[in-house]
């Protein structure tokens, strides 16, 4: 799986981890995603949504 919404594109970003001591490693930040029955074209399907456009209402969920 993509770590990536399918709505808005929402994905992962990179950045740098700054320790007290100021020493530096890499990371990331991953999207809040969920796995939703919802429709797609007029018919149900699964896809990875993140938590954000659950929220603001740009899926309609297929209960």
């Amino acid at each position: 799986m993509s770590r990536k919404c399918e709505i808005c594109n929402k994905g992962v970003v990179f950045g740098i981890r700054a320790s007290h001591s100021e020493r530096k490693t890499n990371r990331s930040w991953a999207p809040n995603l969920k796995r939703v029955k919802a429709i797609v074209d007029g018919s149900p399907k699964r896809i990875h949504v993140c938590t954000r456009c659950l929220r603001s209402g740009k899926v309609q969920r297929a209960l």
